[in-house]
């Protein structure tokens, strides 16, 4: 066989094994037995091992498993990732209802899906070809999973138009698939995995793509990153458009016209959830109209349009053997049960939070009672209650100490709280606390210094502070317990190569009270200079949105302390990156453009830009582009077959452009 003739038949081949992929994987309905699936896939590894030139990226071929990797490359997300507020009752979702329609009025419809329990990933397409898949990561910056995610069969590796998209998804393990694996595991000797949204996090995070070609993945998609080029105007229409482009969508979705449909809905899952062949953990609401999820907006961390709601977690009954006190880095004394091992929710508990002493004396818990235990949010264990029933009248009352089980200072409760605090600030718990958040990876992320080494450092009395960590030398690091010449070589580079991060990194390692990876990167944006953030006046501070009092007020207060200023000194005298590095905020008055502070909506087909290219440099210009149009709109932007947002813009009297008058105002 010649290379022309091998190219045909490889076509062939291509889409026969695309089409059995889809019927089997997504559609569920096989129409080939799986002899004649192996049978074509070894003629096409084989053709494509004779003739290597002809093995493309798209190829079925590649979801084998290739290459393993050294590591996965950051993926910086365009659209962020944005985690869902959760709902756990009727008057939850009530209370969400009520808010939405009092922003859009009480013309709104829900879309409710199954919130599938596994790992959320995006899958980039470009020209209709698959070319970059990313875990969510931070919500804001992932890692490069591509070659696992070839290796999920219902993932198209080639669309049937050629469309530039993102799409988001959640990726896991079917339950056949978990027990299948988790036998594997026992008959090796190996831990099994506690449950399927553990398995499919570890295999789409292993280095080596054939190992998570074993694991036999699946993947939902539920939504489209940005549909603004796409022409689709609801979530429901994105869903359907998502079916046509060959992706697989959980069917059991469902439209609803009021809260009272939604709440049915809810409620049918609950008694169904067990008959499924994946894990679910609840239901997610969406509010459809995308014009209308314009309006509501975002916070920080979640989309006040949609709402997770969670299934009542698990709860099981064991015994309080004891209560441990931790100190955090900000000086809290945390209690903590310690239970005798349950299972719960799949993984073996023996620890569960307590929060306070005010939450212990409410619930009346005394060490030795047997109390019922569940995961909050199927994450996090704590006590629910105690059985008084069982109590013998050997159980003990718990009292809080008056001073700190670390340092013995004694310990205080600040004005409006309910935990008590050390405020001593050479007390050896909340420098070892704080050491570990400083070099934690969304903080100055120093790889391979983690709570086990600076425990380490800390007992050895070499560290003290953060500063200390850029004193130390490879001699220093392997005279420690487990720490080879190799290991001290790259944790050396690994702390020099943190010296040129971001000042956002910096700032939100340094743990000001209050002030998170968000906030800490909204600081360093708007100062760009941590000499210019140290002399910011609290009326500076509140004036930056998403800056409230109590954060303005807590940054002045720590810039204030001499040990700061004296530390800061420190680490600059190391070469520790003292600037904002990231693009620079620029105000619209700074900008000398059309656009500058002014609202923009794009509405119908762009031919020249795709639509999230024109939304991007508008922006850049100092524009507001928003999904909606209204009496604020200060200018509509309308393409081919534009709809109902330019008939309303016309009806408003709002200046109207075609896209050749944008494209010469971009050009300026």
């Amino acid at each position: 066989m010649n290379v022309e003739t091998a190219k045909v038949r490889v076509q062939e081949l291509h889409d026969q094994l695309n089409r059995y992929n889809y019927e089997y994987y997504v559609l569920d309905n096989p129409s080939v037995p799986d002899a004649e699936y192996d049978q074509r896939m070894q003629e096409l590894i084989d053709l494509e091992t004779q003739f290597p030139e002809l093995r493309t990226s798209d190829s079925p071929s590649q979801r084998v498993g290739g290459q393993a990797l050294d590591a996965f490359e950051k993926v910086e997300h365009k659209t962020p990732m944005l985690s869902l507020a959760n709902a756990f009752n009727e008057q939850d979702l009530r209370d969400f209802d009520r808010r939405v329609r009092q922003v859009v009025g009480d013309g709104v419809a829900y879309v409710c899906e199954l919130k599938i329990d596994g790992l959320a990933v995006s899958l980039r397409y470009e020209d209709g070809y698959f070319v970059q898949g990313a875990t969510r990561g931070d919500g804001t910056t992932g890692e490069d999973i591509s070659a696992n995610l070839k290796t999920i069969r219902s993932i198209p590796l080639r669309l049937p138009e050629p469309l530039s998209i993102e799409v988001r998804g959640e990726a896991y393990m079917p339950k056949k698939s978990f027990d299948a694996l988790n036998e594997i595991k026992a008959e090796q000797g190996e831990v099994p995995f506690a449950n399927p949204r553990n398995a499919a996090a570890g295999s789409l995070r292993q280095l080596d793509p054939k190992i998570a070609a074993k694991r036999n993945l699946d993947l939902f998609l539920y939504a489209i990153a940005d549909a603004g080029n796409t022409g689709v105007e609801s979530h429901s229409e994105g869903l359907n458009l998502l079916d046509k482009l060959g992706f697989k969508t959980n069917p059991n979705r469902q439209k609803c016209a009021t809260i009272d449909e939604v709440l049915e809905y809810v409620d049918s899952w609950r008694e169904k959830r067990p008959d499924l062949p994946y894990e679910i953990d609840g239901i997610v609401i969406k509010v459809d109209l995308f014009n209308q999820q314009e309006q509501l907006g975002t916070t920080a961390k979640s989309p006040r349009w949609a709402i997770a709601y969670k299934f009542p977690a698990e709860e099981v009954m064991t015994r309080l053997l004891g209560i441990e006190l931790n100190v955090g880095r900000t000086g809290v004394v945390t209690p903590t049960a310690l239970l005798e091992p349950v299972r719960v929710a799949g993984t073996i508990v023996r620890r569960a939070s307590l929060h306070n002493e005010d939450l212990i004396r409410e619930k009346d818990i005394h060490i030795g009672d047997y109390v019922v235990v569940k995961k909050a949010g199927d994450i996090i264990p704590e006590v629910v209650n105690v059985i008084v029933d069982r109590r013998s009248g050997e159980e003990q009352e718990f009292h809080m100490p008056t001073h700190c089980p670390e340092c013995d200072s004694e310990l205080v409760r600040l004005e409006g709280e309910v935990a008590l605090r050390c405020i001593n600030p050479s007390c050896p718990a909340q420098i070892r606390e704080g050491l570990i958040h400083f070099v934690s990876r969304n903080a100055m992320n120093i790889d391979g210094l983690g709570e086990k080494v600076i425990t380490q450092l800390f007992k050895e009395d070499l560290v003290h502070d953060v500063a200390d960590l850029y004193r130390l030398t490879k001699e220093q690091l392997i005279q420690l317990e487990r720490m080879g010449e190799k290991s001290a070589d790259n944790l050396i580079q690994a702390i020099e190569t943190s010296k040129s991060n971001s000042l956002e990194k910096l700032l939100f390692g340094l743990g000001i009270r209050h002030v998170g990876a968000k906030a800490a990167k909204t600081l360093a944006q708007h100062f760009e200079t941590m000499d210019r953030l140290k002399e910011a006046t609290y009326d500076e501070l509140v004036a930056i949105n998403e800056i409230g009092d109590k954060m303005a007020d807590a940054v002045v207060t720590y810039f204030s302390q001499p040990e700061v200023l004296e530390l800061l000194a420190e680490l600059e005298s190391f070469d520790v990156n003292m600037t904002y590095k990231g693009p620079r905020q620029v105000e619209p008055s700074e900008i000398d453009s059309y656009f500058a502070g002014k609202t923009i909506v794009l509405t119908g087909k762009l031919e020249q830009l795709a639509r999230n290219e024109a939304k991007a440099k508008i922006e850049e210009l100092g524009g507001k582009v928003t999904g909606s149009v209204s009496k604020k709109t200060d200018l509509v932007i309308a393409g081919e077959e534009a709809g109902s947002k330019l008939t309303k813009a016309q009806e408003l009297g709002i200046e109207v452009w075609d896209e050749a008058r944008m494209l010469q105002e971009l050009n300026k």
